[in-house]
């Protein structure tokens, strides 16, 4: 990604947007961050917001008419925000010191024919910016209309404090200026180098003279205070870019009110009505100021972070996460900072669903996840358990293809997946039972996994070769219709595979009928969580509702369901990258209703049964187990009961199915470990599965390669059977062993006279 794709991109967050109030003040001030300050009664910092942008606040606090009350959000849930009142109570408070600086004077110097609140600011912003200014007043006091203004709304002492600002930054006052007089504009741009012609000051002049400027750009009512301040302010700039004679016009889109793409949702706020002051000439009180600023927004879009356990966890938003995510790709030398960042994100798309403007932050991660992988600088361990997992599926151990018992061809075939497998083995003999009962033409099988693991990790060769291996069996089974089981496999053949005529089993079932002993004896209702491989599939959601309906099992919908549903932590890998988001992630989903949870991804439910969520597989109701009654508190089975369980369905199948006696025997068999429900947890947590621990005492106990504690009389072992170095306490007991303790780590254990 180059720096123009990058802008291209970041500007697709609107986070940084300014809010509407911002966006149509005149001179926008930050009206947001002021009424934020005025709620938290700091009234200090109020002021510093109004210095920033808007010239004399002392003045200006007290008269503006404030036209960002006619776009305020709150408008949208009772009534705009009173802007102005809050003002004139900031303005009344002690002003905080601050010292004014300005630029290095230049040698030009400008005119301001009068000294209305337009003439005052641009007198204001050019003194600032170092030029020497003049001011013509008309009268004996500078002010213009100010002065006109009753006592009770601008004190005349306030004009005359704000002025004296003025000439404290070397603007020179030249009162009883003849300002109406003819000859004396033509004659003032004589003497300086540029001159603006305030309001209704010397309208002849305007299209005539070079380095003159008059009031009336903007063309609104004239005494609006306000926009007279974006009339001299804009006339300041035009001044400006005029004597560094650059362009009078680029990027000046934005002065004066502009629209603003900044999204603040309102759907399910509480519509307030403004307060109204207990005495209308003196404002509100402490109280009233602190309730009324309080009903302010504080608009913002995070319409992704809100719903994104991820984007919340990083402290930020995608515009700067993109920033952060090039500067990581940009890095030649030192530490990536956001390696964690770019591999932590589900890539499940909500924040893409969500977002008013499509930013997608899972293509962002995963094109820095392949970058990253292509240029060698993934870390090893982000996604290695994943892989070997993936590996394991895809090893003769599990994976088979096979035309149905009888038929040499196959008009279908059924892909149930690694998860389902290795979660609950039995309904995947079930269903494969159930499809060859009411499907014809020869229902085949493959067992294996779709290589997503690959794909997420951003391993395309990896992914593009294991998939070219699906592809050549498919093609040798004669390019059947394929059947997933699992919503991310349905995906990736979807999309990898379109030619295959993608069916979902839940398309299958819903049209070919349900098993007679389907049903559903509680009407205690589920609420059903989509995976979120689903979220651009409506007909597959809505068929496995049809099922639920069919069952006669009653259901409620999740607030963030269907288009909008949540990853439960499973996708993208974020359980290997950063499991402790993980439990987070799941928790949140586990938390958004009390009743037990209905999916259909195997990798969902069980992710919701760690969590502690009673959760059931819609199999569960479709083929239910007189061995299981209650579904809803079935175990997740741990890493190495999951391996276990898909060798041990393809076993199954092959004997039961095929009848090929088929039995795989190793030597690892023949470790038999005691292992307890707590070391069984730490095996869980570390990714440490059964099979390792058994290589890593076969080697030991092969080799007499052991360390002996001279006080338990426990052994110690090591072995690196891969990328990853196994350490296993243990001790013999008769004809097996006890496991004590285990984990693993990727440095090299040096053996004698090495170093």
């Amino acid at each position: 990604m180059d720096q123009k794709e990058l802008r291209i991109l970041e500007n697709r967050c609107i986070q940084e947007e300014p809010p509407e109030c911002m966006a149509a003040c005149p001179i926008h001030v930050d009206a947001r961050a002021f009424v934020g300050h005025m709620g938290r009664g700091a009234c200090l910092e109020a002021w510093k917001v109004l210095r920033k942008t808007m010239p004399f606040p002392a003045i200006l606090g007290r008269i503006c008419d404030a036209p960002c009350r006619d776009r305020c959000k709150r408008r949208e849930a009772g009534q705009a925000i009173e802007i102005g009142r809050l003002e004139r109570v900031c303005v009344k408070t002690p002003a905080p010191k601050q010292r004014v600086l300005a630029l290095p004077k230049k040698e030009k110097r400008v005119a301001i024919a009068g000294s209305d609140l337009d003439s005052l600011t641009a007198a204001w912003d050019l003194s600032r910016k170092g030029y020497g200014v003049t001011l013509f007043a008309s009268g004996d006091r500078p002010g213009g209309g100010l002065l006109e203004l009753p006592e009770a709304i601008l004190p005349q002492d306030v004009v005359a404090e704000e002025i004296h600002e003025l000439v404290a930054l070397g603007v020179e006052i030249r009162l009883n200026s003849p300002l109406h007089d003819q000859s004396f504009l033509s004659d003032l741009p004589l003497g300086f180098d540029a001159v603006y012609l305030g309001l209704n000051i010397g309208a002849a002049l305007r299209d005539e003279n070079n380095g003159v400027f008059a009031y009336g750009y903007f063309q609104h009512e004239t005494r609006s205070p306000v926009w007279l301040a974006a009339e001299g302010r804009r006339a300041a700039t035009s001044m400006d870019r005029y004597l560094q004679k650059v362009s009078l016009t680029a990027g000046r889109e934005k002065e004066g009110p502009y629209p603003t793409r900044l999204y603040t949702r309102t759907d399910g706020v509480i519509p307030l009505p403004a307060v109204q002051p207990q005495d209308p000439v003196h404002g509100f009180t402490p109280d009233e100021t602190i309730r009324e600023a309080g009903r302010c927004l504080q608009c913002q879009c995070l319409e992704c972070v809100k719903v994104c356990a991820y984007l919340e966890r990083f402290g930020a938003y995608p515009k700067k996460y993109a920033r952060e995510i090039y500067n990581n790709a940009s890095i030649v030398i030192g530490s990536r900072q956001a390696n964690k960042l770019i591999n932590s994100c589900s890539l499940c798309g909500l924040c893409e669903a969500v977002c008013p403007e499509d930013f997608a932050m899972q293509t962002l991660c995963l094109e820095a996840r392949k970058d990253m992988v292509q240029k060698g600088k993934m870390p090893p361990s982000a996604h290695e358990f994943a892989l070997l997992d993936m590996a394991f599926s895809n090893s003769a151990q599990f994976a088979m293809v096979r035309h149905e018992p009888g038929h040499k061809t196959s008009a279908s075939v059924f892909f149930p997946g690694c998860q389902l497998s290795a979660s609950d083995p039995a309904k995947v003999k079930s269903v494969y039972a159930h499809l060859r009962r009411v499907l014809s033409g020869g229902v085949g099988l493959m067992l294996g996994c779709c290589n997503v693991p690959a794909s997420w990790a951003g391993q395309e060769d990896q992914f593009q070769t294991e998939f070219s291996r699906l592809r050549d069996q498919w093609i040798a089974m004669g390019s059947p219709r394929i059947i997933p089981a699992c919503s991310t496999c349905y995906r990736i053949f979807k999309t990898h595979l379109p030619e295959a005529g993608i069916l979902s089993l839940w398309q299958v079932l819903e049209e070919k009928g349900l098993p007679e002993d389907s049903c559903v004896k509680e009407g205690r209702p589920l609420a059903v969580h989509d995976p979120c491989t689903t979220r651009h599939e409506p007909g597959l959601q809505q068929n496995v509702r049809s099922l639920l309906h069919r069952l006669g099992q009653s259901f409620e919908e999740l607030e963030l369901g269907r288009n909008y549903t949540e990853c439960c932590g499973f996708g993208g890998l974020m359980k290997n990258a950063n499991p402790d988001l993980a439990k987070t992630v799941v928790q949140r989903v586990s938390g958004k209703s009390s009743a037990d949870y209905l999916t259909y991804c195997a990798g969902c439910r069980d992710n919701l049964a760690v969590s502690g969520k009673r959760a059931v597989h819609i199999l569960d109701l479709i083929f239910p187990d007189a061995a299981v009654p209650d579904p809803g508190v079935r175990k997740r089975p741990g890493w190495s009961q999951g391996q276990e369980n898909r060798i041990r369905l393809k076993e199954e199948l092959l004997n039961e199915v095929w009848q090929e006696g088929f039995r795989k025997l190793d030597d690892l068999g023949k470790i038999v470990l005691s292992i307890s429900p707590e070391i069984q947890q730490i095996l869980e947590d570390r990714r440490i599965l059964i099979s390792d621990i058994q290589k890593v005492i076969h080697h030991a106990e092969s080799t007499g390669e052991t360390l002996i504690h001279p006080v338990t009389g426990h052994c110690m072992a090591a072995f690196k059977p891969y990328k990853t170095t196994f350490w296993v306490e243990y001790s013999v007991s008769g004809s097996g062993f006890i496991l004590h303790n285990a984990y693993s780590h990727r440095m090299e254990v040096a053996g004698k006279g090495q170093s």
